[in-house]
């Protein structure tokens, strides 16, 4: 019985640690969405190319390539194009303002998926939910009022958070059905597709300069493909395994703090952030820990 008991605590051990691996690995997603000199939706395109290209043969080297219904591809995928929208206008936000930015609008995730739950899911709307996540809006509102260099950023970042939030419930609907590595594949593909239809549209009002990556542009994309996004989604699904999902899910509140940390060590941001953002922070940090508290209790 000793022996089990020392055997599950290792397992729960390595299981935290995989965890905070995957959390600091997340965070690394704003930081090259900047290093990479593309445009966004050029960005996000090649993002989803190269790693739906890599996912089959990841899973043909596997042999756990499946074959799906029609209507089973279409679901899959247009989970994928919430994705592929939010990751457009997530970059979007860095590049117009930075990666403080972005990722703090990001933390509205919790407001929207409380606003939204609700009435996609049909189940009672949580009072207390919602006005913990009102500090954050509260904390957003800061910065956006007073701190005015940033406010188109700002703006693409809480439609970047909106639609996060539609992919999480979305994903978690759809994903009861389907084994994780093959959906995040049809995910990646169904994105694409849906990209590449809209990108005509897309080019007219935003001319794109540049299509292709070039220089260091090269490594900095390998590594989101496959350490941000595929290595990502993998390590999650092992640390599924070991740990529950409230105890993940808790734990990734903690991104934006370790893109932040990263964006000031790499691109000195703390020179660009002034009292309203710290407050804006504050009010933010406030609200993640009272929804913690409340999980908790």
């Amino acid at each position: 019985m000793k022996m089990e008991t020392k055997s599950t605590d290792k397992e729960k051990t390595k299981g935290f640690l995989l965890l905070h691996l995957s959390v600091f690995i997340a965070g690394f997603t704003g930081v090259l969405g900047r290093l990479i000199e593309l445009d966004s939706a050029v960005l996000v395109w090649h993002r989803m190319a190269w790693a739906a290209a890599l996912m089959v043969l990841f899973l043909l080297f596997r042999k756990e390539l499946k074959r799906y219904k029609f209507k089973d591809l279409l679901q899959m995928g247009g989970v994928g194009v919430l994705l592929c929208l939010h990751w457009v206008f997530f970059y979007a936000s860095i590049k117009a303002s930075n990666v403080s930015i972005g990722v703090v609008c990001f933390s509205l995730v919790g407001f929207f998926t409380a606003l939204f739950e609700p009435i996609i899911n049909k189940h009672r709307f949580s009072v207390r939910e919602f006005l913990f996540s009102i500090l954050t809006v509260c904390g957003v509102y800061l910065i956006f009022q007073f701190d005015t260099r940033y406010r188109l950023g700002i703006t693409l970042g809480i439609v970047s958070s909106a639609l996060y939030a539609l992919f999480a419930i979305a994903n978690q609907h759809v994903g009861k059905h389907y084994e994780a590595k093959n959906m995040l594949l049809w995910e990646m593909i169904g994105g694409l597709v849906v990209l590449s239809a809209i990108f005509p549209i897309y080019n007219a009002f935003a001319p794109v300069e540049k299509f292709l990556p070039t220089g260091l542009d090269y490594p900095y994309m390998a590594f989101m493909v496959i350490v941000c996004t595929i290595g990502l989604c993998l390590l999650q699904i092992i640390v599924l395994q070991k740990i529950d999902a409230f105890t993940v899910n808790l734990t990734y509140n903690l991104e934006p703090v370790y893109s932040i940390i990263l964006a000031m060590l790499i691109f000195n941001e703390y020179q660009e952030l002034n009292f309203s953002f710290i407050l804006g922070i504050a009010f933010i940090v406030i609200s993640v820990v009272f929804q913690t508290w409340s999980k908790l209790k």
